[in-house]
């Protein structure tokens, strides 16, 4: 496994390898069992596997500690020397932005609801970064999780709208075996939050079963699911959002493919989950 630090080097490592396909795991590190996953469709999508690594600052907003965010690159590059990757991109935020960047990209209708709300910024950071590792790594194929499911939406809007020559591949979400979703947030939760965090999941499916049992007052669902983690847990609900799908429209009554999204804040951790339901 090659790994380089520099867009130089990325560049120079990949170039005889534009022979045949390449596909792409970008990441902010601190890796587990969720990105392994990602590089294993990656693996079967490209001949070459690379993963990028880097916690990007520009999308972390004012009252979010990017300093706390976790980091080990040496765990890192051992997970990805396991999992079968070829290269791995860990650049410096010097390295990626010499200087503070003039230009970003900006966004309208998909940035006005959930975290584009709650985190004022942080698409735009994300499509700025997403958008110049696309053009630095030029991938066949890049992954990304369900998980962040607005961001997957947004970032398969932007490879349309810039014409980007890359597929965009959604993996479903890694869980625990008590289902909470799999992320490098976790590891901030106190041992009785670990505990409590699996109700945020079963809150979806119970509501999922409700909607496919005929249950369509949106309103009426939130409310359950609401209910159900504030009871269950010392947690609060920060956003819990219903929308169709694949338009993101607002719902009243729930008469077709529907998307929750959900964000639960605990004392330290904001943790967010979402359920694509079916009809």
């Amino acid at each position: 496994m090659k790994n380089t630090d520099t867009i130089e080097g990325i560049r120079s490592i990949l170039k005889p390898l534009r022979t045949s396909d390449i596909a792409f795991v970008p990441t902010m590190g601190y890796l587990h069992e969720g990105h392994v996953a990602l590089i294993e469709e990656a693996r079967r999508r490209g001949d070459t596997v690379v993963v990028s690594i880097f916690v990007n600052p520009l999308q972390f907003g004012p009252d979010e500690d990017l300093e706390s965010y976790p980091r080990d690159l040496e765990q890192d590059l051992e997970i990805c020397r396991q999992a079968g990757v070829d290269v791995v991109f860990h650049p410096s935020e010097e390295e990626m932005y010499p200087e503070p960047p003039e230009l970003q990209l900006g966004l309208k209708s998909m940035a006005s609801i959930l975290d584009g709300i709650r985190r004022p910024g942080h698409f735009e950071g994300v499509v700025t970064v997403v958008n110049k590792l696309f053009n630095i790594i030029r991938p066949d194929f890049a992954v990304f999780g369900e998980k962040d499911r607005q961001q997957l939406m947004i970032i398969k809007r932007m490879v349309q709208d810039f014409n980007h020559e890359v597929e965009v591949i959604g993996v479903p979400t890694e869980r625990e075996h008590d289902g909470l979703a799999k992320s490098s947030r976790n590891v901030n939760l106190s041992e009785s939050e670990r505990t409590e965090a699996p109700e945020i999941h079963l809150a979806l499916v119970k509501a999922e079963e409700s909607i496919k049992h005929g249950k369509v007052d949106a309103e009426a669902i939130k409310e359950d699911i609401r209910t159900h983690i504030e009871s269950k847990t010392s947690a609060h609900v920060d956003d819990l959002q219903i929308y169709t799908h694949p338009g993101l429209d607002a719902v009243q009554n729930i008469e077709g493919d529907a998307i929750i999204f959900i964000a639960v804040k605990f004392e330290r951790t904001r943790l967010i989950d979402n359920m694509l339901v079916m009809k």
